[in-house]
């Protein structure tokens, strides 16, 4: 007679997290390690790693006090506790945590605690001692001081420990942490196509087909870390000697704007639509204040845009109006009718129209207040020949930063009405000889009955 309880338990080992995991999802071998690095591309299994890894701490004993921080609160709440790879999800029956989201906290049956943190609020971590931590997507984070935060409170126990899992970006954590590779940190690698059979199949046939052979595919995909661009307009090392001191406290600032470069569609295939939050102090500095970009609905975008100007106290909302015409004034106007607005039309290409923000780049002008990974992913891959099928995506971010701060910086120089007018009257008159020229031209007519006289007669829609 069969043994139930036997047949469980093999089932039970059977499915286990060590049993059905890849090898580089389980933790390195030895006790040397204090920092285990997980750098892998989107789809890989990184949530599933952190979630298994964090009950295993709590089940084992290993830990009691697990701090959980991801790059917001939303995320953590969703994606790490709550999601289909999330704690709850992976967490034995027996042993599952119960979870008080009003307090941020996860205790298990032997008195484990995890609690859960914001990357944006890093002084939530200034009194808490923890003996474990996981950290979601590292290199999203905008406030990079939440990792210092983090580290003075990893002090319990013998051998704090932390797993940090993330697609790979060159920011300078991630780049400091990969230089100390071997000693207190160890380094995991891992692509998307690693997990595929766990992935849905529509997956690969739209996102891999998209981005494969990309620059941002390498990134995303291959978790490659990438360096700078040849040529590109902006470089890291300029935008790191231009991020404004943690602490410094700011000048006083004279104008703020929200820079909007809206996106034709929404969707998971359309563009992204950018939305900057820029400002200018009275000694004609400039400061990038927040990055709002992502894929919104029309109204979303536009009610984004209007929390932001409420929230800086900016005094205008500009937007590219090339490709929305008016609706884009009006879906604005919709949100809040009396917001100052002004439209601009783009005359001239994304290049062109980046450079001069570029140079008060270059000329120590501009300041980032905080991190933006995804829009410095953008300056720093943005070149004079830049096209958006080989790179994958659209500048969108780069685009409404190069508005926000036209607006604020650059000036037109003197007697520029003038100017204007000059070019636009010299353009017409271009116009006007290359017609008069095409109409002095000898028309050809084809003989009837030829093949390009019937052409013709279909041209004209004539029977």
């Amino acid at each position: 007679m069969a043994n139930p309880f036997a047949a469980q338990l093999a089932d039970a080992l059977e499915n286990s997290w060590p049993a059905v995991a890849r090898p580089n999802q389980l933790p390195p071998p030895g006790d040397w390690w204090q920092i285990w690095l997980l750098l892998a591309g989107r789809g890989f299994g990184k949530t599933r790693t952190l979630a298994e890894w964090v009950c295993e701490q709590a089940v084992s004993g290993q830990a009691s006090r697990i701090a959980l921080i991801a790059a917001t609160a939303a995320d953590v709440r969703d994606v790490l506790v709550e999601g289909q790879s999330g704690i709850l999800a992976v967490a034995p029956a027996w042993f599952r945590p119960v979870y008080e989201a009003s307090k941020r906290r996860l205790t298990w049956p032997n008195g484990a605690i995890a609690t859960t943190f914001s990357a944006e609020e890093p002084e939530r971590l200034r009194g808490p001692q923890h003996d474990a931590a996981v950290c979601d997507e590292l290199g999203s984070w905008t406030r990079p001081e939440t990792w210092d935060m983090l580290q003075f409170g990893l002090r319990l126990g013998v051998k704090p420990r932390c797993l940090v899992a993330t697609t790979p970006r060159p920011t300078k954590l991630i780049r400091e942490l990969l230089a100390r590779e071997g000693g207190d940190v160890v380094v995991t690698r891992g692509s998307t196509y690693e997990n595929r059979a766990n992935l849905a199949p529509g997956f690969f046939d739209q996102v891999i087909r998209k981005y494969e052979g990309t620059r941002l595919g390498r990134q995303e995909l291959n978790a490659e870390i990438l360096d700078d661009v040849p040529g590109a307009l902006w470089t890291r090392a300029l935008l790191e000697e231009l991020r404004w001191p943690v602490g410094k406290s700011m000048p006083d600032l004279s104008r703020v704007v929200v820079a909007i470069d809206p996106a034709v569609t929404s969707g998971e295939e359309a563009d992204e639509t950018g939305i900057i939050v820029a400002g200018r102090d009275y000694d004609g500095r400039g400061y990038v204040l927040d990055d709002r970009s992502g894929r919104y609905a029309p109204f979303a975008w536009a009610r984004e845009a209007i929390m932001l100007y409420r929230k800086y106290g900016a005094d205008r909302v500009v937007a590219e109006v090339n490709n929305g015409g008016d609706l884009v004034a009006n879906t604005i106007r919709m949100v809040d009718e009396n917001v100052s607005f002004k439209a601009v039309h783009a005359t001239r290409g994304k290049v062109v129209r980046a450079e001069p923000i570029a140079a008060l780049y270059e000329q120590k002008r501009i300041f980032h207040v905080g991190s933006f990974p995804v829009l410095e992913d953008q300056q720093c891959s943005f070149t004079s020949d830049f096209d958006r099928g080989s790179a994958g995506y659209s500048p969108d971010r780069v685009d409404a930063l190069v508005w926000a701060f036209t607006e604020l910086l650059v000036e037109r120089m003197p007697s520029y009405a003038a100017y204007a007018l000059a070019r636009e009257q010299a353009e017409a008159t271009i116009a006007r000889r290359r017609a008069e020229e095409e109409a002095r031209r000898p028309k050809l007519t084809p003989a009837p009955g030829s093949v390009e006289y019937m052409q013709l007669l279909k041209d004209l829609n004539m029977p």
